[in-house]
């Protein structure tokens, strides 16, 4: 009967020498997750802020960097918020600023400004920028109006009188955090304000109105409610600059009267050709009554010719009409030289 003993001692050895390499490569594998987090997890450890082996691990799985998410919770956590490292990975896997919000939500505590994480959150994720909006929740921003993009200098008016005013104006405004998600921005503000700046100026009678008062402008404007459906809260209107400029009304009475000028110049050339077509016809209408007094005295001839034939006119007859028109020629000739001389 065969000896199996040396054969399973061999076996037994492969298989403990086996298991010893997969120990091995168990505790490399732990020694380079441990030295890869360690200085991580020391670092959350004494700053007050622990993160747990486990949850840096799990980070790294689920493809987070675990040095933005463990920095941010222990600024954080200095600053006395309480934030958790899973409100953080949630964040940054929604493709947030993580860094950015923790800055916010630290300078919102220390100016007193009730920001919650989950609305500074939607604020970054909006596209907003969330510390900026804070910044000027604390440190009112001015607006220049118009803008200077917009390549205008001025924003211009006329008054009832026809005068153009050109105004300036700078809008201060604070940041609204809750209606910064949806608001309109800066933008809407300046297009809002130079509407009531015109509208001010055309309601005045006179620009000499505006010029005594310029605070008219502001409080007019500011009773509207500009800063309504925008992420901010207009603090002030101030009109920096206004100047006179043309006198708009007589340039429109000039081009008015000009425009005038030309139409009743056309309709006069209207009626001078309308009346010489007229004259046209009525030459034309004397050329052919003319010709019908040829045509009639053509007749007469024809007539005389058939009064001799039938015996209704007489050689006597003749004679005498004939000295009848001798005698009326005579006397036209006459009378025509007597109104000569």
């Amino acid at each position: 009967m065969p000896n199996f003993t040396p054969l399973l001692a061999d076996m037994g050895t492969i298989i403990i020498a086996v298991a010893i390499v997969i120990a091995l490569i168990i505790c490399i594998v732990l020694f380079a997750i441990l030295s890869k987090f360690f200085n991580l997890w020391l670092q959350a450890r004494v700053s007050g802020a622990p993160v747990s082996f486990f949850d840096l691990i799990g980070m790294w799985f689920r493809k987070v960097t675990p040095k933005t998410i463990v920095l941010a919770r222990i600024q954080a956590t200095k600053a006395g918020l309480s934030v958790s490292t899973n409100q953080l990975e949630t964040h940054f896997l929604s493709r947030g600023n993580v860094q950015r919000v923790i800055n916010a939500l630290i300078a919102a505590d220390r100016a007193k400004i009730d920001l919650p994480w989950d609305t500074a959150c939607a604020i970054d994720l909006a596209g907003r920028d969330i510390l900026e909006a804070v910044q000027t929740s604390v440190k009112p921003k001015v607006i220049d109006c118009p803008a200077a993009q917009t390549g205008r200098g001025t924003i211009d008016a006329v008054a009832k009188d026809g005068i153009q005013l050109k105004a300036r104006a700078r809008v201060t405004v604070r940041a609204n955090l809750a209606r910064l998600v949806g608001g309109a921005l800066e933008e809407t503000i300046v297009a809002r304000v130079g509407e009531g700046i015109v509208t001010t100026i055309g309601s005045a009678e006179t620009h000499k109105d505006v010029l005594e008062n310029p605070d008219r402008i502001s409080r007019v404007v500011l009773d509207r409610g500009l800063d309504a459906g925008t992420a901010f809260d207009i603090l002030s209107i101030d009109i920096a600059d206004i100047d006179v400029g043309d006198n708009i009304g007589a340039k429109l009475q000039a081009d008015q009267a000009e425009a005038d000028k030309v139409r009743y110049q056309a309709e006069a050339e209207q009626k001078r050709a309308l009346a010489v077509a007229r004259e046209q016809e009525h030459r034309a209408d004397e050329q052919k009554n003319r010709a019908l007094v040829v045509l009639a005295e053509a007749e007469v001839p024809k007539a005389m010719a058939d009064a001799f034939r039938n015996g209704n006119l007489g050689v006597m007859d003749y004679y005498k009409m004939n000295n009848i028109q001798a005698d009326t020629s005579m006397r036209k000739s006459i009378g025509g030289e007597d109104e000569e001389a």
